[in-house]
Parts: C-alpha cells; structure tokens; sequence
C-alpha cells in the first residue's frame, strides 16, 4: 500500500510536470521584458464586428509558473466599441501599493508572455451586450483587489471565477491547471462552481470537492484539481490539464 501511494506521489510530482515541460506545453527560459504579446488571431476584429462581444481566456502563465498553472483573463467589448477591454488580476501592482484589478483596453486574445492562449468560452450579440454590465459589477465587487497568491489564491483565476459565480451565462468549466480558481470568497466553505452549473465544498482552496454539469467531479488536494468531466468526456488532472474530448 505504501509503495502503491509512493509511485502515485512520484507520478503526480514528478511524472506530470515533467510531461508539460518536454511536450512543449511550457517554454523555459523566455524573458518577460522581450516575450511575445501579440495577437493570436482568434478574436473577432471590432473595426469589421459591430455586435457585442465576450471572451474568455487562459494560457500558461510564464516560465516555471506555467508548470503549475495557467493566467485567465476576460475580453468584454459592448455593441459598436472601437475596441476590447481586458479584465484581470495582476499580483506585481500589490509591490506599486496599485489594486491588483485591471480593467484597461487591450488584445483580448493576445499571447501570454509567448504562450498561445485558449478561447474558454464566449457570448456574441444580444447575450453578450446583457451580460456585460454585469461583469462590470462583478469586476468592481471584486473582494481582494488589494490581495494576491499565486498558490492557493487569491489570483488571477480567483477572479475569473468569482466573475463566472456572478455571471452564470458564462458557463465557465475552468481548467485544473487555474489554480485560485476554488479560493472560497470571504472564507465560505459553500458556493457555486464557477460554471453556475454545480457547487463546492472548499476550505481555504487547499482541500475541497466540486460537483456540476459543466465540471463534472474534481477533488482539489492542496490546490492540485483531479476530476472527471463526464458532459464532455475527459480526464482533469494536475499540471497537464484536460485530456479527452473537448481537450483544453
């Protein structure tokens, strides 16, 4: 039994990060100062889209931080706007005495210091132009702007999550790897997952289980998501992410 669990350690700490590192999920090395911020093409331009437009984002954060975890940001742009404006948590702007909130306009799909990001979910037109005043409140009742930890939250993907509670059309099924995502707000043990879909049981974001139609079943050790999502069948796990069906 004991050998049982001691190779079961080894496979998660060991095994799995190792795999996101030679399966070139994680760069090394990169520079923040130099690493690429452009665009990944897969936002709709709003010169050419006049309708309302919301996504969702995540990629690996940078260099070793990425063998962890992911950065998760929202793009919200309403009917006819010149441009996007991105909402997300930035921990450095605590060191500038700043709130760790940034609401400014900006590339909604831009590269993550090089890491391409991931499109996680998306409202256009009607749905879209509704559901952004509410994420504007969301964003503004925010708890923890003055507030950071990369592990066990509160982060960036603390709140995107607590955006997605408060914002339920969202749907939001976030990855394993958006650890801060089971922070609880304001210490409570009960909430809804962040799809609105499901709830949770967490203590501090560092033991809990979550139960909902867009997550599936994920137990949360110490911050480190396992689960099984059975609406699009896949296998969640720690550092690697998801692996099956509707892969993210």
């Amino acid at each position: 039994m004991r050998a049982r669990m001691l190779l079961t350690l080894i496979l998660v700490f060991v095994a799995l990060p190792l795999y996101t590192v030679l399966s070139g999920q994680v760069p090394l090395g990169r520079d923040y100062r130099t690493a690429d911020r452009s665009s990944a093409g897969i936002a709709p331009p709003p010169e050419t889209t006049p309708e309302a437009v919301v996504q969702v984002y995540f990629a690996r954060a940078l260099n070793w931080r990425g063998i962890f975890g992911v950065h998760a940001w929202i793009a919200t742009k309403p009917p006819n706007a010149a441009e996007y404006t991105i909402h997300h948590v930035i921990g450095w702007r605590l060191y500038r005495g700043l709130s760790t909130v940034v609401s400014a306009p900006g590339i909604p799909d831009g590269r993550w210091f090089g890491n391409e990001p991931t499109l996680l979910a998306e409202l256009r037109g009607e749905a879209a132009a509704e559901a952004i005043p509410k994420i504007l409140e969301a964003v503004a009742s925010y708890p923890y702007p003055q507030e950071y930890a990369v592990w066990p939250g509160p982060n960036s993907n603390t709140f995107v999550a607590y955006i997605g509670r408060r914002v339920p059309e969202l749907r939001l099924d976030l990855p394993p790897t958006a650890i801060g995502k089971d922070y609880p707000i304001n210490g409570s043990l009960l909430d809804r997952t962040p799809s609105g879909t499901g709830y949770q049981l967490s203590m501090m974001g560092l033991l809990g289980v979550a139960m909902g139609r867009e997550e599936g079943i994920e137990l949360n050790l110490l911050g480190l998501n396992f689960g099984v999502d059975f609406y699009n069948p896949a296998l969640k796990l720690p550092f690697v992410g998801r692996l099956g069906i509707g892969e993210r």
